[in-house]
């Protein structure tokens, strides 16, 4: 009788170990596809490449700021420059520029078509009076207003994202304005480029992006955050799967300059009802849900009490965050509802218009991370698996059965 053939179980254990490697390798590589090489700073984004001698430079004299076209008035500042008694602000390192009436400068960028980029950029005004930036990628444009000031550095972040139409795109910054001071105007430093990825929906929870992981290009010494103004267009949304509905802006924030819940990047929201963020997801009419997420403070010396209203559908409440919580870093809440469309919103905002103590200016306010919305019709032990777990368990399986067969 023929010896029957059987697999020895240290070839099969080896088998499913090279199996696992794989897959991780496998995972590691799809996570990497979304790091692009034009991630992180334009050619001369910061400035710090000097131009012609007399820092200023007019339309047609290209060749006066490293990397960029000028169009206009342009100057070059210095760290430390005076504008009578006061000094003028670099955001970043030791030159920024000053865009005149209707100036504008631009660079040429190669990127990928029909993928969306953010950019992110610091700005700031120079007068007292009214002034905005435009910032623009034909056909997509945006006016920046920089009137409010969001701390007293006199200078912000901010991020701004658009959908590519080509392969090659022109950046644009110009001063809008036609201002009555002609030494008037904003000044802009610090332009860095991020494609944006929509991290796929979760098995287990509705919401895109909860956790806030995937945003827009942060700078490593960037302590102010980067603020995510008016956006009603989650296609071009530098925080993808949300849209900012409201006047006023909601900060970016990551874990190495603020408490953050879990994770890396988290978002505090600032001006009260004026900074709105939202999301419409996915769900079946009838079904009740529950939409839970993680409530802190930034560790920003923000102002108490703190509070957050949270909308669910047509479910609403308010959460007020007791300082310090019980685990020191932040409280879980959640709001029950039941669907009646197949898209349900849900959004947050700050109850109160916060301040930091030390300034009574900064504007800050409550965080929130982790939002997830779970169907409680469908939650259970095999809806918590990640597709990667349970594609691991299948596989287990397979090969224990596969070993089985041949011993018998």
């Amino acid at each position: 009788m023929a010896k029957k053939s059987e697999l020895p179980f240290s070839s099969v254990f080896r088998l499913l170990q090279v199996l696992i490697c794989l897959s991780i390798l496998s995972t590691f590589v799809t996570a990497q596809d979304g790091v692009t090489a034009e991630d992180g700073l334009l050619v001369n984004g910061n400035f710090e490449k000097e131009g012609i001698e007399n820092r200023t430079s007019r339309a047609g004299d290209i060749d006066s700021l490293p990397g960029w076209n000028i169009d206009g008035m342009v100057e070059y500042i210095n760290e430390g420059q005076k504008q009578g008694s006061i000094y003028l602000v670099v955001p970043e390192g030791k030159h920024a520029v000053r865009l005149g009436n209707e100036a504008q400068i631009s660079q040429q960028i190669n990127i990928q078509k029909g993928s969306t980029y953010s950019l992110t950029f610091s700005a700031a005004r120079t007068c007292a009076q009214l002034e905005s930036l435009n910032v623009s990628v034909p056909p997509s444009t945006r006016n920046v207003d920089l009137q409010t000031l969001y701390s007293i550095y006199g200078w912000d972040t901010y991020a701004w994202a658009f959908q590519a139409q080509s392969e090659n795109v022109e950046v644009i910054f110009q001063n809008p304005g036609m201002e009555e001071d002609p030494t008037c105007g904003p000044i802009l430093d610090a332009i860095a480029l991020k494609q944006i990825s929509t991290p796929d929906k979760l098995r287990d929870n509705a919401v895109i992006n909860g956790d806030f992981e995937e945003g827009p290009w942060m700078f490593a010494n960037e302590t102010l955050g980067v603020l995510l103004p008016t956006n009603l267009d989650v296609a071009t949304s530098s925080l993808p799967g949300w849209i900012m509905e409201s006047s006023k802006a909601v900060r970016y924030i990551d874990s190495n300059h603020y408490k953050v819940p879990e994770g890396k990047r988290a978002i505090e929201l600032l001006s009260g009802k004026e900074g709105i963020i939202s999301q419409m997801v996915e769900t079946d009419p009838g079904n009740k849900y529950t939409m839970s997420f993680l409530l802190g403070q930034a560790g920003d010396g923000c102002q108490e009490p703190m509070a957050v209203m949270a909308f669910a559908g047509d479910q609403a409440d308010s959460f007020h965050f007791n300082n310090p919580p019980a685990n020191g870093i932040y409280e879980p809440n959640n709001v029950t509802f039941t669907a009646k469309a197949a898209r349900t919103r849900i959004a947050f905002y700050s109850l109160y218009y916060n301040t930091r103590v030390r300034d009574r200016s900064s504007l800050c306010g409550p965080v929130i991370d982790l939002v997830k919305v779970v169907d409680l019709s469908k939650s259970g032990t095999v809806a918590g698996f990640s597709g990667f777990s349970v594609s691991l368990l299948l596989l287990v399986s397979v090969l224990t059965m596969a070993f089985t067969l041949g011993s018998l």
